[in-house]
């Protein structure tokens, strides 16, 4: 009898140990299913972020490429540019050196051979910066344009004043203006040439400020009588001359001497 009762509790208990092995392994796999959508989950992020970086990385190099391409079209722009600034400062220089010629002959008729000289002297120093842009025009095969200057003679004193508003804006705006196109456009002739007028006008415009302020007090014959102008630059000098230009470093015994008419 006790063996009969054995066997059926030695099959229920296999059959007990069966039905639980088998629930642990569908535990088990339900358990480990949400830790493999985790993973891929996971991938599936990482592989996104890879394609917004990627994307990114794409944009920023089209960025680049434009900014570039910008710079491109703003350095293209610049070589067309200074070509025309040298232009219109050819025909600045060109009217002024003719203006002046006659400014001076205006003072010497009125009496004040001081200021005609300092006329005579900026006269010659445009006409230099006049060349001076002609050759850079020259250098990169553009025509050099014909110029028929227009001015009006007026009074010593409004000559005066007229000088010393053309000398301010070509010293304070013209020339810095045409100067940083120039250097944008990588121009180092037309740098050279600009440059060059650039710091003489600044000196000019001094120049003609004493001679109003000395015309105005009546101490003209106080002026300088003798002028030097540097044949490279067209840096003027007052009485006395350096023995290299300050802008050009052109040995002084080049200048050119002015002390008549």
């Amino acid at each position: 009898m006790k063996k009969l009762l054995i066997i059926p509790f030695t099959v229920l208990t296999t059959i007990s140990f069966f039905l639980i092995s088998c629930g642990n392994t569908n535990t088990d796999a339900a358990m480990k299913a949400p830790l493999q959508n985790k993973a891929d989950n996971a991938s599936q992020k990482s592989n996104n972020e890879s394609g917004e970086n990627e994307v990114k990385e794409n944009e920023k190099d089209d960025k680049t490429s434009n900014e570039k391409s910008a710079s491109d079209v703003s350095t293209a722009d610049a070589k067309i540019k200074t070509l025309e600034n040298i232009q219109a400062a050819f025909k600045g220089e060109t009217t002024a050196s003719a203006k002046y010629a006659a400014y001076s002959k205006k003072a010497e008729h009125d009496g004040y051979h001081q200021i005609a000289l300092l006329f005579k002297a900026a006269s010659i120093a445009e006409n230099i910066h006049a060349n001076n842009h002609k050759a850079v025009l020259q250098e990169s095969g553009v025509a050099t344009p014909t110029i028929k200057p227009e001015f009006s003679v007026k009074t010593t004193k409004e000559n005066l004043q007229d000088a010393i508003t053309g000398e301010t804006y070509e010293a304070t705006t013209m020339y810095p203006e045409f100067l940083t196109v120039a250097n944008t456009a990588g121009n180092q002739l037309a740098i050279i040439s600009l440059n060059y007028a650039y710091k003489t006008e600044k000196k000019h415009k001094v120049m003609y400020e004493n001679a109003l302020v000395a015309l105005q007090n009546n101490t003209v014959k106080s002026l300088p009588t003798v002028f030097y102008v540097c044949p490279t630059c067209g840096n003027t000098y007052e009485t006395t001359a350096p023995k290299r230009c300050g802008i050009s470093m052109t040995s002084g015994e080049k200048f050119l001497t002015i002390t008549s008419l």
